[in-house]
């Protein structure tokens, strides 16, 4: 009986797969006509399409001309409505045009589900008339989004502390940096809130509550060195960034040279976010192979998803000194049944100087034996070559960088992974 189960369920994923196009073949034979009229239109030139209706409740107007101007369209896939039952994320991928410079593509996100920013949108009436649904563009000025005025000169942590990641536990220092980069405004480049306009204001704000990623670009930009997308600029509920590559998750097999030379960066972004000259530690949570691409040139590994990361202001906390500030914090490591699930304590990140979290994160998800990811298990660095393994100290330092067995362990292990890597590409190249 057992000998017959595989055949079964052989023939049950055949059929299921032939159920599957059978299905989608049926739904283009629906949506013809909208299948003709996606390829004809461009939606993004679309207000209604792009919620820029919907502003002051939206993320920005700075690349509004851009895309009415039809210099920004879907590419191929993109354009058939159908499909985005399937694109949960609301991620998409453009090409963007420039007469001089020619085309380059794009990554557009509504930052969020459907579902969430429907939600957002409840929300802000039900704050402002106590109904779900409401004329959201009145309400936006009934909502605490439109409590600073052009009379409150500074963005100030109490008034945002706890809105997201971003602002679990913000200094004055990094809300004067949020505002002072805001990319949303003709006038940025001052700290000042009130040299804002009133929609700027509820954007930025609204953008802050909702999905900060926007602001960490900005405040931190790859320009200046950061290790995320460049921030390109919105329009109404469409955010444009910078494509960089494919994700990481595609070098999961790669040849192992390359795959250490990406985990060696993926440690450097780990030491780079967690100590730098402006002392602002960023703790990412949520740390997955989805969320870091790799250029396709320069090889570089890149942060594409910024949303969950917590920024502590280690001058802050050496400032304020609270109970046990100068001891060094070390990540929980537990075992867990889900992919890419990390243990930690925000209000713990918030009020240490050495954290050793980003370590753990990139160690345990990404890199050791514990990561798994699409059914795969093993970790970036699976399967070395014979003379690494019977070695063993890859393996070690692994280890003892997810799951350390001695105290302050992973912070030794970090470094020492570091330069172990280091050597391994040297000796590669």
């Amino acid at each position: 009986m057992l000998r017959f189960l595989p055949l079964k369920l052989g023939r049950l994923y055949r059929c299921l797969k032939l159920l599957f196009l059978l299905g989608l073949f049926v739904i283009l034979l629906m949506n013809t006509h909208n299948l003709f009229a996606s390829f004809q239109k461009n939606e993004l030139t679309d207000r209604r399409f792009i919620n820029l209706n919907k502003c002051p409740a939206c993320f920005g107007t700075s690349w509004c001309r851009k895309f009415m101007n039809g210099q920004i369209s879907f590419e191929t896939w993109g354009r058939l409505r159908f499909l985005d039952v399937f694109n949960v994320k609301n991620v998409f991928f453009a090409q963007y045009g420039e007469p001089r410079e020619g085309t380059r593509r794009i990554v557009l996100k509504r930052l969020g589900s459907n579902q969430e920013l429907a939600d957002i949108d409840q929300k802000i009436c039900k704050r402002a008339t106590g109904r779900p649904r409401c004329d959201l563009i009145q309400a936006m000025y009934k909502t605490e989004f439109a409590r600073l005025n052009g009379d409150v000169r500074l963005l100030t942590p109490d008034v945002v502390e706890g809105w997201s990641d971003l602002v679990h536990c913000p200094s004055q220092r990094l809300l004067d940096r949020i505002v002072r980069r805001y990319a949303e405004t003709k006038d940025s480049g001052s700290f000042l809130l009130k040299n804002l306009k009133d929609t700027e204001r509820m954007q930025l704000l609204m953008t802050l509550a909702f999905n900060p990623e926007p602001l960490v670009l900005q405040s931190f930009p790859s320009d200046e060195g950061w290790p995320f997308a460049k921030y390109l600029g919105a329009c109404g509920r469409m955010v444009a960034v910078n494509y960089v590559g494919e994700e990481l998750w595609s070098f999961f097999n790669a040849p192992w040279e390359k795959r250490v030379d990406l985990a060696k960066q993926l440690m450097d972004i780990a030491e780079q976010l967690t100590n730098n000259d402006f002392d602002f530690a960023l703790y990412l949570l949520d740390v997955s192979f989805d969320n870091f691409a790799v250029g396709p040139r320069d090889g570089k590994v890149i942060v594409v998803d910024a949303e969950n990361v917590v920024v502590a202001d280690k001058r802050l906390i050496k400032q304020n000194k609270p109970e046990s500030y100068d001891v060094w914090y070390e990540s929980r490591f537990e075992e867990c049944d889900k992919e890419a699930c990390l243990s930690f304590s925000k209000d713990m990140l918030c009020s240490r100087v050495t954290v050793d979290h980003n370590y753990y994160a990139i160690c345990q998800n990404l890199l050791s034996r514990y990561a798994t990811w699409r059914g795969s298990s093993g970790g970036l660095l699976h399967d070395p070559p014979p003379h690494i393994a019977k070695d063993g100290q890859l393996e070690a330092l692994l280890e003892e960088c997810a799951n350390p067995k001695k105290r302050y362990g992973r912070f030794q292990a970090a470094k020492e992974l570091r330069d172990y890597l280091t050597q391994l590409s040297g000796i590669a190249r």
